[in-house]
């Protein structure tokens, strides 16, 4: 590798102490001498051509410019009493001054809080002080590529929802501004880490089924997914998450954890605006080392909408049913996982064999036995590098466009590692355990992790030869409450390993799919007694998995368990 040029000695501050320093860190010696002097010198040259770099101007490029906006980008935060279920994290009015189309005029939309937004602060529902040293947190130059669409196809952003600290928990208590609740059961998850996205879509269910409010909601919302993220809170709030095919949607202008399994994907409470807003967020945006030559150009992307309108109101023909030839595949090992309750187990399962049957669809078993060692993959081939990325901020080894504005403290000292042992176990974990599999496996390992990656897409790429879509499980249990975060009259806040147990095993059936790359989305597809209150009811969702680059297969699927179920609904009706 070639030198860029040789810095004046006299004008760095390196010295030979550093050099031995560094060599004793990669156990070498260099005795003093010709040797150090020349490898000192290297280092001084590197020294002087990055601090060039620290001093330029920074760069934005034309495609992240904010979309100019009928008002100027304010935003506030909400009171109290607007925000009760703690799922808004900033508020504003957004709306492009000249969208390019109409696709979704009028809809209010909100953002979660790791994808950047022109004029906002991007908190990653993480400490203020974790983010800056002046208390004032820096606002976003830029909008994510998503963001500028929504906005160009007419949406009114209404501001940024709440997201787990880091984005690193499957459930909705660890981020810095208090636990998210759910709005069918105020005190237990709403799912995370797009945890505020769900909850504000789906509280528009429960108020018109109990006539609660919850002050201002959202018709559609924006999450990521890194090991379930927008799936789980649909499952656990009772609508729709879809995780795309890796690579359909850009994550340019978003916090991630890893970029292999780094998703946006889009929530909301009925099909067809799930069909609508992936149309909007898919294609190449240029920018996103994600996406693949498989990606398709903005002009290529499926008309989703209307392949789904036109599937649930073609013509059938004397006999044939919506589902006729469709082919259902329940996924054994993901009925049999540790920790699944049986009333999770059988809702999906009832469901599954019930309405896609009645809808006209074949629903069978199939194994695919390497499931099992799904989450095992997923956790070797990331866990080792989600330090790096998701706690340091570095940038993959592709060419990519991080947010500029977006700085975390590190390394990390005392003090942050008290607010995040307060609030996110599990991101110091991650923190510790980076380091530790460095220094003991190294990346020889993550690498073959990776190679196993492969073996699993493989494994389920076999399986959906056979059938058109998978069906699992998606949350292993009903929304649970919250851990204690602080101590008060009644006694001490819930301890580490308290804060852990309630997620071990959440993301079993969830996580192995963004490694793998398969889109999946969670659709509603029953309800469980709610804890400590069996009259209550919670919402249980359904995993559906296809091909990679088949969400038109998942919307269908959909589409067929929809009218299945209101045909069971309809002849109980009649039976009454």
């Amino acid at each position: 590798m070639s030198v860029a040029f040789l810095a004046d000695k006299a004008q760095s501050k390196i010295t030979k102490e550093d050099l031995q320093d560094i060599a004793a860190k990669l156990n070498i010696s260099i005795p003093d001498g010709p040797d150090a002097d020349a490898y000192l010198l290297l280092l001084q040259s590197t020294e002087a051509l990055m601090r060039q770099v620290e001093a330029s101007a920074d760069y934005i490029h034309p495609s992240l410019s904010p979309l100019p906006t009928t008002k100027p980008r304010v935003f506030w935060l909400p009171k109290p009493e607007e925000n009760p279920l703690n799922a808004w994290r900033h508020c504003c009015e957004l709306v492009a001054a000249q969208p390019s189309s109409s696709l979704l005029r009028g809809r209010t939309i909100v953002i979660k809080d790791n994808i950047s937004v022109g004029g906002l602060p991007t908190t990653l529902g993480t400490f203020t002080d974790i983010l800056c040293n002046d208390g004032n947190l820096p606002l976003s130059p830029i909008d994510a590529s998503v963001v500028s669409r929504v906005l160009d196809a007419g949406a009114t952003i209404k501001g940024s929802s709440t997201c787990e600290n880091f984005c690193a928990s499957p459930l909705s208590y660890s981020a810095a501004t208090g636990p998210v609740h759910s709005p069918w059961m105020h005190g237990c998850t709403s799912g995370g880490s797009s945890s505020g996205s769900a909850a504000l879509v789906s509280a528009n269910i429960v108020q018109r089924l109990t006539g609660q409010t919850f002050g201002p909601t959202v018709e559609l919302a924006i999450g990521g997914d890194q090991a379930g993220s927008v799936r789980m809170p649909a499952a656990y709030t009772g609508i729709y998450g879809l995780k795309p095919t890796f690579g359909l949607v850009p994550y340019t202008g978003a916090v991630g954890l890893v970029p292999m399994i780094d998703h946006l994907g889009p929530i909301a409470e009925n099909l067809d605006d799930i069909a609508l807003l992936l149309q909007v967020m898919a294609g190449y945006d240029g920018i996103d080392p994600r996406m693949t030559p498989e990606s398709p150009l903005r002009n290529q992307v499926p008309n989703y909408s209307k392949q789904l309108y036109e599937f649930k109101s073609r013509s059938l023909t004397a006999g044939e049913r919506v589902g006729s030839s469709f082919r259902v595949g329940l996924l054994l090992e993901s009925f049999d996982i540790p920790g699944l309750s049986a009333e999770v187990r059988d809702t999906v399962l009832q469901a599954a064999k019930s309405f896609f049957a009645k809808a006209g669809a074949t629903v069978s078993e199939v194994s695919v036995p390497m499931h099992r060692e799904g989450i095992i993959i997923w956790t070797a081939a990331t866990r080792m590098s989600t330090s790096d990325f998701a706690c340091q901020g570095k940038p993959g080894g592709a060419l990519s466009f991080l947010p500029p504005h977006i700085r975390v403290q590190w390394p990390p000292d005392q003090h942050m590692y008290e607010l995040l042992t307060a609030t996110n176990p599990s991101l110091v974990n991650i923190m510790f355990t980076g380091p530790f599999l460095n220094q003991h496996f190294g990346p020889v390992s993550e690498a073959k992790a990776h190679r196993k990656v492969f073996e699993l897409r493989a494994a389920y790429d076999r399986a959906l030869e056979e059938f058109d879509v998978l069906v699992t499980p998606c949350n292993p249990t009903v929304s649970m409450p919250h851990p204690k975060m602080k101590p008060d009259d009644q006694g001490p806040a819930s301890s580490i390993m308290d804060k852990l147990h309630v997620a071990v095993g959440v993301t079993t059936n969830t996580a192995p799919f963004n490694a793998t790359g398969h889109p999946a989305m969670s659709i509603p597809c029953g309800f469980g007694q709610g804890p400590g209150s069996p009259e209550a009811k919670l919402p249980i969702g359904m995993q559906v998995i296809a091909k990679r680059w088949e969400e038109f297969t998942i919307l269908k699927a959909a589409a067929i368990f929809e009218e299945g179920r209101h045909l069971a609904e309809t002849v109980c009706t009649e039976r009454q």
